[in-house]
């Protein structure tokens, strides 16, 4: 849904900035990011190696905290929240997919999945999950049964499982081919599109910029633009 009819943004930065370290030793990290992220919306960071798209990442889903600056989720301020409540919000609300897959390799797709499943409060089936990403006739194979596109997208419906609002993608094409990587994004799309959630997926390759709502260039640890798509491209028609 576009931005400019939604009143009431999933999240609500302003000014927001991480160092790391002290003194001569510090290393910024972001520099006063603004932004405001809705509902249904499919961001595109984008970027090159340590431009602060990993980190600002982080904030999001309430691994790091910020050094300064207003962090907030649905109104409540992130920052404040105490480990026990970040527990929370990381197991209930944000969905995690990184370019490494984490599956475990003596237990099934199906298992693999269920393992959050067991530990969510509303979650979908496994065997529902898997069959959002493509996966129904692959459920019950291990890890090392399976091609690397098909362990991402295993990771993709572990991650939406829950039934997140959130989902922050880093990198999830980033060890596939071409063909495959293609695979994973329309993997994304679909769950973006059916279940309307948010995803924001970190690139550095600007041709996944077609098929967001919105793309924000990142360098140096600032936003440097931020680029609007009024039709959205789809994940199997770019010209990569």
């Amino acid at each position: 849904m576009p931005a400019a009819v939604q009143t009431s943004p999933v999240f609500h930065v302003r000014g927001l900035a991480r160092v790391y370290g002290e003194g001569d030793a510090a290393v910024i990290a972001l520099r006063g990011v603004d932004l405001d992220l809705f509902s249904g919306e499919l961001i595109v960071l984008l970027g090159a190696s340590g431009s602060g798209k990993s980190t600002l990442l982080n904030q999001l889903g309430g691994l790091d905290s910020p050094t300064h600056g207003t962090l907030l989720y649905r109104g409540a301020n992130l920052a404040a929240f105490g480990e026990a409540e970040l527990t929370l919000f990381r197991r209930d609300a944000v969905g995690f997919v990184f370019q490494a897959y984490n599956l475990i390799p003596s237990l099934t797709a199906r298992e693999n999945v269920a393992l959050i499943t067991e530990i969510c409060r509303d979650p979908m089936a496994p065997e529902e999950a898997l069959a959002l990403v493509g996966l129904a006739d692959r459920m019950d194979h291990f890890p090392a049964q399976l091609s690397g596109g098909e362990q991402q997208r295993v990771a993709i419906a572990r991650a939406i499982a829950k039934r997140p609002e959130v989902l922050l993608c880093d990198e999830p094409t980033g060890a596939l081919d071409v063909r495959t990587g293609i695979t994973v994004l329309e993997a994304i799309e679909k769950i973006n599109r059916e279940l309307g959630t948010l995803a924001v997926i970190i690139t550095h390759n600007a041709i996944l910029a077609d098929m967001a709502n919105r793309v924000f260039t990142l360098s140096d640890g600032r936003i440097v633009s931020v680029r609007e798509n009024a039709r959205r491209g789809l994940a199997r028609d770019l010209a990569w």
